[in-house]
C-alpha cells in the first residue's frame, strides 16, 4: 500500500452516534437546568444515526460493552457514501 494511502487511513475523523434531535426555542436553552429533563420524539426501540463528519452513514442500536455504551450496527452506507461524508462538512 503506498505511504500516502496508509496515511489518508490514518487519519482521525468525527464519528458521533445521534440518539434523537429536536428543535428548541433559545429561552427553552437558556431555560435548562440539572435535573430538567429534554423530551424527544423518538421511542426506545428505534435505531440510532451512525454520523461521520456530521452526515449519516448508518443507523444501529445502542449495546452495553462493558461499562461503556456502543452501537451495533445493523446499516451502513455504501463505500462511496462513506467516503463522500469525508468531505467538507
Amino acid at each position: 500500500m503506498p505511504r500516502d494511502v496508509k496515511t489518508i487511513l490514518s487519519l482521525e475523523v468525527p464519528v458521533v452516534v445521534v440518539l434523537a434531535e429536536r428543535t428548541m426555542t433559545v429561552g427553552e436553552v437558556l431555560g435548562l437546568r440539572p435535573g430538567s429533563i429534554l423530551e424527544i420524539a423518538k421511542t426506545a426501540d428505534e435505531d440510532l444515526s451512525l454520523r461521520i463528519n456530521n452526515r449519516d452513514v448508518g443507523a444501529g442500536t445502542a449495546v452495553k460493552v462493558g461499562e461503556n455504551f456502543g452501537l451495533r450496527i445493523e446499516s451502513i452506507g455504501s463505500q462511496e457514501k462513506r467516503v463522500a461524508a469525508l468531505g467538507s462538512a
